[in-house]
C-alpha cells in the first residue's frame, strides 16, 4: 500500500492522516503520531494499534522511553500493554483479566456440560450415557468454580470501586445475592 492509499483509506474511514505525515513517519522524520492517528492507520491497514507502537518480529531493539536503553521489542510490548505485573499500577488491569478469564473459561465449561449432557442422550450403551454424565458433571464443577471466582473478583472490583463489567444475562446470577437456605421461599409458604 502507497503512502497515498494509505491516507485514502484514512480519509474512507473519517479520519484522514495526509500522505506526507505518513511519509515523514516511514523516513523517520516524524517521530510522534497522536494516538487517534495510530488508531486510524491500525483501522486502515488491518492491524491492532500495539502491532505499530511496537513492531514486534520486524526491529531487533524498541526503544520504549526516550533517552533509555533500547529492550527487546516483546519485553517492550509487555511494558506498553501491562502484561508486565512489575508495577502495582497494573492491578486493575490484572484484575479484568482475571474477570476475563473466568468468564471464557465458565462459557467454555457451559458449552462442554451441553455437549456432555446432548451426548448422554444419545449415547448408543448405558456405559456411554454413564460415562457423558459423568463428564457433565466434572464440567459442572469446573463451571461452579469459575462462577465462584467471578463472584469473588467482582466484589474485589466493586471493594476498590472500580467498574464491573456487565454480565451476560445467562450468567447474571452471578450478581445475585445468595440464598439462605433456612429462609423458606415465597414459594413454599
Amino acid at each position: 500500500m502507497s503512502a497515498q492509499d494509505l491516507a485514502d483509506a484514512c480519509a474512507e474511514i473519517g479520519h484522514p492522516v495526509p500522505r506526507n505525515v505518513i511519509a515523514n513517519m516511514e523516513a523517520g522524520r516524524r517521530s510522534s503520531l497522536p494516538l487517534t492517528d495510530v488508531m486510524v492507520l491500525a483501522q486502515a491497514l488491518d492491524t491492532s494499534p500495539i502491532c505499530l507502537i511496537v513492531p514486534v518480529g520486524y526491529i531487533a531493539k524498541y526503544q520504549s522511553i526516550p533517552l533509555e536503553s533500547a529492550d527487546e521489542p516483546l519485553d517492550a510490548l509487555r511494558w506498553f500493554t501491562g502484561e508486565d505485573s512489575s508495577s502495582f499500577g497494573n492491578w486493575p488491569l490484572t484484575i479484568y483479566r482475571m474477570h476475563d478469564t473466568a468468564l471464557s473459561s465458565a462459557y467454555e465449561a457451559a458449552r462442554k456440560v451441553a455437549l456432555h449432557r446432548y451426548q448422554a442422550s444419545n449415547a448408543a450403551t448405558p456405559q456411554q450415557r454413564s460415562e457423558a454424565l459423568r463428564s457433565a458433571e466434572r464440567f459442572e464443577q469446573l463451571a461452579e468454580g469459575d462462577h465462584d471466582t467471578l463472584r469473588r473478583v467482582r466484589a474485589q472490583m466493586r471493594s476498590e470501586n472500580l467498574h464491573v463489567p456487565r454480565l451476560p444475562p445467562e450468567l447474571a446470577f452471578i450478581d445475585e445475592p445468595p440464598q439462605d437456605r433456612n429462609t423458606p421461599q415465597e414459594n413454599d409458604a
